[in-house]
């Protein structure tokens, strides 16, 4: 991202981030290289700029997916919990969805109706169901 990331969120199952930023862009991140990492809090040896080079110095978290369709900064991005779906909503008023496979994401709907910034969107946990909240008065 090339602007301020307004969320992050884990998928539920698999080894992807998806992130909204301000660059008007959803981001699919695999994250599986990190896996390989970690820190033990007993090891004595390590300090704290030598744990930060090991677990976020390389490139280890890939872009995978850059969804491209809000015009304005995108607020709250979210995984379905078990479909390869992930609902955005940002300050163009719009929440959109998006489908992704092994090998692209691309944009499926948009639904507007918020009069003012969408601030969060995500999907139900059982039911078929997308809630957003947004600045609307």
């Amino acid at each position: 991202h090339n602007h301020y990331v307004m969320c992050a969120s884990f998928h539920p199952k698999e080894d992807l981030v998806v992130s909204a930023s301000l660059d008007q862009t959803v981001r699919v991140w695999d994250i599986s290289g990190l896996k390989k990492k970690s820190v033990s809090p007993n090891d004595d040896g390590l300090k704290l700029p030598q744990v930060h080079s090991e677990l976020f110095g390389g490139g280890d978290a890939i872009v995978k997916y850059v969804l491209e369709g809000h015009d304005r900064g995108v607020n709250w991005a979210s995984f379905h919990p078990s479909l390869p779906l992930i609902v955005s909503g940002a300050d163009d008023r719009q929440v959109k969805l998006w489908r992704m496979n092994d090998t692209k994401a691309w944009e499926v709907d948009t639904l507007r109706g918020h009069s003012n910034n969408v601030s969060c969107v995500m999907f139900h946990a059982k039911q078929d169901v997308i809630i957003s909240n947004s600045e609307d008065k």
